[in-house]
């Protein structure tokens, strides 16, 4: 269907365009009988204001743009939800876009989000961001942003809402220690990213208290694939252990169906731990004991943090730190 424009309306009455745009915006230099008249005449024609348009001309768009890693991430869906709840209700669109854990994607993102003059940026760092030039260009054009869950340092103009995950990964990892377990070894996330080098060092913070000796940290990008492999690298290097803590559900459960294959027998042979509770955590055989990390109370609050710096209209950004502490569930993957 074609779309009417503000000129085939003024040709239809005979009046120049300026005041066909004028009465559509409600404007006080235009009479009200001849309001009266366009506004009819653009019904009949079958008229559609263009929003997009009209709110890039007002350089406003109520539009709050959100970067995350990967949508399938129960975390990040969890957070996706919190968001848009507080978004709506303060009159805000999302804009929901994903890194897929690449950095060119997640700085493409950014900056079609900034050309296309959001309000204001909610962002989850990729595994590769290392760099922040993107970001900085949002403080350039008086763009605010909010990091939550990962986050990159350097940035005293911006808030970021987390969770502790140095503490996640201390009663992660304590846990298998009260559960019997001597020798425990951690799977890690990629160390550039303060969220895994956080849980690691929750990890060693809790052999230490217990006296118990580090065993291994093994660093990935925590896919399925990689649990796979971190299962057979147990096979191999890492016989003795009897605990393992993986840096995300993912990965846990990839490793036990391998293990159980093997015939490991979980929890008796191996306690294992994961982080994010996953749907899928709940129901696989055993079910796994996980760290939740509340992902919708953490969408929320970045999302009234993010307001509130939009609602302040300049630059002076509120550079808040939000920081949840996450609950240990236990299930009958640690269940000795």
């Amino acid at each position: 269907m074609k779309n009417v424009t503000i000129h085939e309306i003024a040709r239809a009455l005979k009046i120049d365009s300026s005041t066909v745009s004028r009465a559509l915006n409600n404007s006080d230099r235009v009479k009200e009988s001849t309001k009266k008249l366009i506004l009819k005449k653009a019904e009949e024609l079958g008229y559609r204001r263009n929003v997009l348009a009209s709110n890039l001309r007002k350089r406003k768009g109520n539009t709050i743009g959100v970067v995350i890693p990967r949508v399938s991430r129960h975390f990040f869906s969890s957070a996706i939800a919190g968001i848009e709840k507080v978004a709506q209700e303060a009159g805000f669109n999302v804009i929901i876009s994903q890194s897929l854990e690449q950095f060119d994607r997640e700085e493409r993102i950014v900056e079609n989000l900034i050309s296309n003059r959001v309000d204001g940026i909610l962002i989850s760092v990729s595994m590769e961001t290392k760099k922040a030039d993107h970001l900085a260009n949002c403080i350039k054009n008086g763009i605010p942003f909010v990091f939550f869950d990962r986050h990159l340092e350097g940035f005293p103009e911006s808030g970021r809402v987390i969770i502790d995950d140095n503490f996640g990964g201390f009663t992660a990892t304590e846990h298998l220690i009260n559960k019997g377990c001597k020798r425990i070894a951690h799977f890690s996330g990629p160390q550039d990213l303060h969220v895994y080098k956080n849980r690691l060092e929750g990890y060693k913070k809790a052999l230490a208290k217990h006296n118990l000796a580090y065993s291994s940290d093994t660093p990935s990008r925590l896919t399925e694939a990689d649990g796979t492999l971190l299962a057979k690298k147990i096979l191999k290097d890492f016989k003795d252990i009897d605990g393992a803590f993986f840096a995300n559900d993912i990965s846990a459960i990839a490793a036990m169906k391998y293990l159980k294959k093997a015939g490991i027998r979980i929890p008796e042979d191996i306690a294992i731990v994961g982080f994010s509770n996953e749907p899928m955590s709940e129901v696989i055989e055993p079910s796994l004991t996980t760290i939740d990390q509340s992902g919708e109370i953490i969408g929320k609050k970045a999302c009234e943090l993010l307001i509130d710096n939009i609602a302040k209209g300049n630059r002076v950004f509120n550079n808040e730190a939000v920081v949840f502490e996450p609950k240990l569930i236990e299930r009958d993957s640690t269940k000795k």
